[in-house]
């Protein structure tokens, strides 16, 4: 069974830094997209960054740029969302997630939801202001 955990949430004040990570248990595919998406109360999910497994070329958007940065440990099937001068409007709930075949894409451009098949359950950052 494949699991995607979350960990690194929590609270913290505008202008600090905290660090997601995300370890997929029961998979690894070296060809795969991950990716961090996030969703504010009564707002859509969006996607936020993504790193192609295999090569770690990564992209993050433009609207959370700068202060974010996604990297990879493929030992440890581990991915990590680095946040730096958080804002209040950062607070969400912080998905990653992964595909199981490689996307052209990853790495180069905003990866839609719908290409990723196993999402973990999600990690709350809330950002005082």
């Amino acid at each position: 069974e494949v699991q995607l955990t979350e960990s690194g949430g929590g609270s913290v004040q505008a202008g600090g830094s905290l660090r997601l990570s995300c370890t997929a248990s029961g998979y690894t595919y070296s060809g795969a997209c991950m990716g961090w998406f996030r969703q504010a109360p009564g707002t859509e999910r969006e996607g936020i960054a993504n790193i192609y497994a295999l090569t770690g070329r990564t992209h993050v958007v433009d609207s959370v740029k700068p202060g974010l940065a996604i990297s990879r440990d493929n030992a440890a099937n581990t991915v990590y969302l680095q946040m730096n001068s958080l804002k209040h409007e950062d607070t969400a709930m912080y998905y990653c997630a992964v595909t199981t075949s490689y996307v052209s894409d990853c790495g180069r451009k905003l990866v839609a939801a719908a290409n990723f098949h196993y999402w973990g359950q999600g990690t709350q950052l809330s950002v005082s202001s």
